[in-house]
């Protein structure tokens, strides 16, 4: 008896589709569009030594005090998480969820990342030119805080910085991948997630104005 062989092709390409599917990585992981491809947070990271004891290092580096919050403030739909950051450097810490009344860029970043470092000038430039909007860094997954300062200083970054030891923003913002940047309303509401690292100055300015409607 003859068979044909076609019916038997057509299953053993449907396995092969099938183990490529299995293959591909998470479609949750996103991937920069505008520039070098994004550092992955690491699935598994030690928890970071607490940063209060650099408090010395961090005023070297100038970098400014972490801002007040609302300890009542609770989390607003679409917006920032009621989840309680440390400031690198040691100061006070914030709850994220309190941060109200004037819009606001978070940069997520780590001292290991590099597609931070090349985005880093961009950052610091709008931060050092502008009132209407404030810049608040968050060291993420970073297991040297002393590292993590010195970056910071390299960088030219003089705005506050938190630090996110425990991986809260993977859990409540699902932050798979760094660099990434919110853009929060006054009203405490995130407008948008920029998920690829910054390529100019006048990138971050022009989303500031489109998400946030001012210009750093």
């Amino acid at each position: 008896m003859t068979f044909s062989r076609r019916p038997v092709l057509a299953v053993v390409a449907v396995a092969v589709l099938l183990v490529l599917a299995a293959c591909t990585e998470n479609p949750a992981v996103t991937r920069s569009t505008n520039g070098p491809q994004q550092s992955m947070v690491p699935t598994a990271t030690t928890r970071a030594p607490d940063s209060a004891g650099l408090a010395p290092a961090k005023k070297a580096a100038g970098i400014a005090d972490c801002p007040t919050s609302g300890n009542a403030a609770p989390a607003v739909a679409n917006g920032l998480p009621d989840a309680v950051l440390p400031c690198l450097g040691g100061g006070r810490s914030v709850r994220l969820s309190g941060l109200r009344g004037q819009p606001l860029i978070i940069n997520v970043w780590a001292s290991w990342c590099p597609s931070c470092r090349t985005e880093a000038p961009f950052l610091a430039a709008v931060a050092g030119t502008t009132s209407a909007v404030r810049v608040l860094g968050v060291d993420h997954a970073d297991p040297d805080p002393a590292g993590a300062i010195a970056f910071a200083q390299t960088a030219g970054w003089t705005f506050p910085q938190l630090q996110d030891r425990d991986l809260v923003l993977r859990r409540e913002l699902q932050v798979t991948a760094l660099p990434v940047t919110f853009f929060v309303r006054a009203d405490g509401t995130i407008a948008y997630r920029n998920m690829s690292p910054f390529t100019s100055v006048d990138q971050v300015r022009e989303l500031s104005q489109r998400y946030l409607g001012v210009t750093p």
